[in-house]
């Protein structure tokens, strides 16, 4: 899901920095590109035990991974100087479920895992350049409307995970037909959009010099957003494939 942790309410004139230096559009960059390289390393752990001889530990890791990512971004929401220290961790966590997950998809359909990371790199890019454009602006009215369609895809998600206790799943939503085809490709466009947010509040935070801690916060905002598109983009190439 969407990353919780950037929004405008974080704007406050108490953040602004008074002392040393504030925090840059250039230092959030280095330091998503240390965060990418700790997922990378997380990947590389459930790629290590499942060419090991050890598979069946993947999956009790890719768990494990999935609830500590979840509540160290909790623990980052409410305070923002703990970024520094968990943004790392956090990334590392997703590096063992993406590298877990991908596995599988991989094993399922050959090829998927780079057609998603291609295609979540240049959605990335594409929508960086449209926001550099202007030609989509974050504004008042875009916020409710991703904010409100991000509540939605989290209702769902939610209602399916209680259903599927019950051995149960939403119909047509989570298959491949045309329903769950459609939903995939509007759950992936909502995460496109999402990085517009993410922009606006690195940019934004920076020019109301907000404190170095804010690299790491926005960074770790950026990290959750591009590991959402890319587990819905690895979701809808595999409904698209399954149907060939």
């Amino acid at each position: 899901m969407s990353n919780p942790i950037l929004n405008d309410e974080r704007f406050s004139t108490q953040e602004r920095i008074l002392e040393g230096e504030p925090m840059t559009v250039q230092g959030t960059v280095s330091k998503i590109l240390m965060l990418f390289v700790c997922l990378l390393a997380g990947a590389g752990i459930s790629l290590y035990f499942l060419f090991s001889g050890q598979a069946a530990l993947v999956m009790p890791m890719i768990t494990i991974s999935a609830i500590a990512g979840f509540v160290l971004v909790l623990i980052t929401c409410f305070n923002v100087t703990r970024a520094k220290y968990l943004a790392a961790p956090y990334a590392l966590c997703e590096g063992i479920v993406l590298g877990g997950i991908s596995a599988m998809f991989e094993h399922a359909i050959q090829g998927i895992v780079l057609q998603a990371v291609t295609i979540t790199f240049a959605t990335l890019f594409v929508m960086l350049m449209l926001y550099k454009a202007k030609m989509i602006q974050y504004t008042e009215k875009f916020r409710s409307v991703i904010l409100t369609a991000i509540l939605s895809i989290a209702a769902v998600y939610i209602v399916q995970l209680v259903v599927s206790l019950f051995g149960r799943s939403i119909p047509g939503i989570f298959d491949n037909g045309p329903i769950g085809i459609v939903f995939s490709i509007v759950v992936v466009i909502i995460a496109a959009l999402s990085l517009i947010q993410d922009f606006y509040f690195i940019e934004t935070a920076s020019q109301k010099m907000l404190s170095k801690d804010y690299e790491w916060y926005g960074a770790m905002g950026l990290m959750i957003t591009l590991v959402w598109l890319y587990l819905e983009i690895l979701r809808l190439l595999a409904k698209l494939n399954s149907r060939r």
